[in-house]
């Protein structure tokens, strides 16, 4: 029997590559998908992303979706108790596991198996400890299609946002930073691939830029959107580009 599991679905490139893993894999069935979203500005939290986008995605996908709405300045504590609320209503319906597309920040990874422990819920990750070079091989072999969604300007300027994920955006990055993202240089938004029934589309709009304080409070809730590196820049604040669905 097949083991059930929840998927913390981001939206970006990450989170569809480990979906994908996931369905292929005889050992899981991927009962539902969870997004945090923002409910002051109606977007997923961090990537900034239109609800009905995320809606999109979800239809294409063929699972069912499940929001969990946070305050607009959310604090560690309301994120915990309505992510702990939603595992234990998936748990009396047989959950057992909690997947994610992380890749390799450890401190993260530790954080989100004790808060599962709490619940009685085990993580799982498949793409942990993979190089990112060759997650994003994979990516393009499999025929995905993301774009940049939200850039961190430590790192990267308003002309990174809205741009297409291939190979020359690829080459183009600075070398400190993650070819994935993974130290939250940036995000993505996934609109084609295996794991849709059908491309989602969309149209690039505004590019906002939104300093520091008024995107992330500090808290653990963020806690996957900036974790600075040896020597890393200062974050003053974030690119993000606005997605209008067609």
């Amino acid at each position: 029997m097949k083991e059930k599991i929840v998927f913390c679905w981001s939206g970006g490139k990450d989170s569809a590559l480990a979906l994908s893993r996931l369905l292929q894999d005889d050992r899981y069935e991927v009962v539902s998908l969870l997004t945090t979203c923002n409910e002051h500005f109606q977007r997923i939290s961090m990537h900034g992303v239109r609800l009905e986008l995320l809606d999109q995605q979800a239809c294409a996908i063929g699972l069912p979706l499940e929001k969990i709405f946070v305050s607009r300045l959310s604090s560690n504590g309301e994120y915990q108790q309505k992510m702990s609320e939603c595992l234990l209503a998936h748990k009396a319906r047989g959950v057992t596991g909690c997947a994610f597309g992380d890749i390799f920040l450890e401190d993260l990874k530790r954080w989100r198996e004790e808060n599962l422990a709490k619940v009685g819920l085990r993580g799982i990750f498949p793409l942990w400890k993979i190089d990112s070079r060759e997650l994003l091989r994979e990516f393009f072999a499999l025929g995905f299609g993301s774009v940049i969604c939200c850039a961190n300007d430590a790192w990267l300027g308003a002309d990174a946002v809205g741009r297409n994920i291939d190979a020359e955006f690829v080459r183009a990055l600075p070398p400190e930073v993650d070819p994935c993202g993974e130290n939250g240089e940036f995000h993505s938004f996934a609109f084609a691939g295996p794991v849709f029934r059908r491309p989602v589309r969309f149209t690039v709009g505004e590019k906002v830029y939104r300093p520091l304080e008024q995107t992330h409070p500090g808290t653990s809730t963020t806690a996957s959107a900036v974790c600075p590196m040896p020597g890393a820049r200062p974050t003053k604040g974030f690119w993000f580009c606005d997605l209008l669905s067609v």
